[in-house]
């Protein structure tokens, strides 16, 4: 006996699945420039690889024979897929159903908690979490019969938590996004949003009208401008969706499967021996003239290799994966074009980032040209000094190797964190580098104010003392006494630092494994 019947059941209960909310509602995505999930997880991965599990879970209305008459999708798509030939579980909202709200069920696919986290988990391999709904909404106590307690339920926040230590969650919002939702965006690795597309927020414009008589577009609420460049809630920010779906797989080319893998290393035909001229002058004599930071990391890194983190938010800041000799590594290094001082947008950044490459097993290359902290009233407002220290605490927990290229500057408790103390404290310095307690510029008059202050000529006194501290802040007499490892020729640094990052591939390979680290930050 044959089970045809069923098996032609089973593929006409797929088909319907496949057509989401159905035409209308799909033509009305479209329309606001937006694809379906389907679609995007098909342009994600690689071509045919999306194994998809649950696609018969929805919701079903039956005649009185018990024959299907309707069905309604999960508004929820995941399953399993490749990426460069790597497996990843992948999932998001089907926003074309009920604005991807849930359906009800006890066993969630995805969204907030479910399967999707679980297989990620089980597995050991990177999560893809396509987001696009707005949680859960006020009709649900219509349809329990009372009210639920946050948090309630068989999936919770507990997987998405326990995902954050091994292996990396990437969360692309991809249109409006609120509520719950917006907290599993937040619960990741790295960030993307669309520009002019995405929206996230707390709670929508109508809560907030409601609340404070404010009225607001989704944009001027939760856009990026507000998201990604104002609040670094979200990290990055594509120009479209093709955008955001290219950004996520570079992303992901640099991370291990899981923290008990090293980072995969691509093949690389950038020579390692090669010395770029112009490095010799990138760095301006004046201490107060602006270079371009971003162009010197470039010529320093595998060619082309360079994907920035967080561009547009702390932008004193410049923090990236990159690769060196196929090797990934991270990148941080202070942007003099806009002056380069930590500010708390900076500290907060660096910190994410250190934990980032921390957590994967990335080595982290400073490049170094920093004033200090930001200081006035505003800034204190801030919480500089907690910041700024939350930071350090943070940089005296790595586990992998640190390098510093001390470019220009390197003062007070800001400069103090691009150093490895913990580890092998290897410092490399460039002939335009000085550094110290505090910038000779201020630094004389608060140490000598008396003797100035009583000099016949206090503005002369002043210079000559600037003029002798400033000769013995010479790189060469704290390389004369091994109070910095190394210093050379700014050429030589991609040569430098390609032998050294090679070096270490076999001490990463005997840390693998999360990472377990004790106390409470500042």
């Amino acid at each position: 006996m044959s089970w045809q019947p069923e098996i032609e059941e089973l593929q006409r209960r797929r088909r319907l699945a496949e057509v989401c909310g159905g035409t209308e509602a799909v033509a009305k995505h479209h329309a606001a420039g937006r694809k379906t999930v389907r679609e995007r997880i098909d342009a994600l991965l690689d071509p045919r690889s999306f194994r998809e599990v649950g696609k018969l879970a929805g919701r079903g209305t039956y005649d009185a024979a018990g024959q299907l008459t309707k069905f309604e999708p999960a508004p929820y798509v995941m399953g399993l897929g490749r990426m460069n030939g790597r497996p990843v579980a992948v999932g998001g909202e089907d926003y074309t159903i009920r604005a991807g709200t849930g359906f009800g069920s006890d066993r969630r696919k995805g969204g907030q908690g479910g399967f999707i986290e679980d297989l990620a988990y089980e597995y050991r391999i990177p999560l893809i979490n396509l987001i696009e709904g707005t949680g859960g909404t006020v009709n649900t106590a219509r349809r329990k019969g009372y009210t639920v307690v946050p948090g309630y339920g068989q999936d919770g926040f507990e997987r998405s938590v326990d995902l954050m230590g091994i292996v990396p969650v990437i969360s692309a919002v991809m249109g409006t996004v609120a509520g719950g939702p917006s907290a599993r965006a937040i619960l990741s690795h790295w960030s993307i949003m669309i520009k002019g597309k995405s929206q996230i927020f707390a709670a929508g414009p109508p809560v907030v009208e409601r609340a404070f008589g404010n009225k607001l577009t989704k944009e001027e609420l939760g856009g990026s401008a507000i998201a990604a460049d104002t609040a670094g809630t979200i990290d990055n920010v594509a120009i479209d969706e093709a955008d955001c779906l290219d950004q996520i797989r570079r992303f992901l080319s640099y991370m291990p499967q899981n923290v008990w893998e090293l980072p995969p290393r691509t093949p690389c035909s950038d020579p390692t021996d090669r010395c770029e001229d112009a490095l010799a002058s990138i760095v301006p004599r004046s201490a107060r003239a602006a270079y371009n930071m971003k162009k010197l990391v470039q010529m320093v890194v595998d060619q082309g290799s360079m994907f920035e983190i967080q561009p547009t938010f702390g932008r004193a800041l410049i923090t990236a994966l990159a690769r060196m000799n196929g090797y990934p590594v991270g990148i941080v290094a202070n942007n003099p074009m806009v002056g380069g001082i930590m500010d708390y947008k900076a500290a907060r950044k660096q910190g994410h980032f250190l934990e980032l490459c921390d957590m994967f097993n990335i080595p982290i290359i400073f490049f170094a040209d920093i004033p200090g902290l930001m200081v006035g009233a505003e800034s204190e407002a801030d919480a500089i000094m907690r910041e700024g220290v939350r930071t350090r605490y943070i940089g005296l927990q790595l586990n992998v190797p640190v390098f510093t290229i001390m470019v220009r500057k390197c003062y007070g408790v800001a400069g103090g964190g691009v150093i490895d103390r913990r580890g092998l404290n290897f410092k490399i310095a460039w002939p335009s580098a000085h550094w110290g307690s505090l910038p000779l510029e201020g630094g004389v008059k608060a140490a000598y104010r008396r003797e100035i202050e009583n000099a016949p000529d206090p503005a002369l006194r002043e210079k000559e003392i600037e003029e002798e501290l400033r000769q013995y802040g010479s790189p060469f007499r704290t390389a004369e006494a091994f109070a910095i490892e190394d210093m050379i020729d700014p050429r030589e640094t991609r040569p430098y630092l390609c032998d050294f990052i090679g070096a270490l591939q076999g001490r990463l390979a005997t840390q693998l494994g999360p990472r377990l680290k004790a106390g409470v930050r500042p």
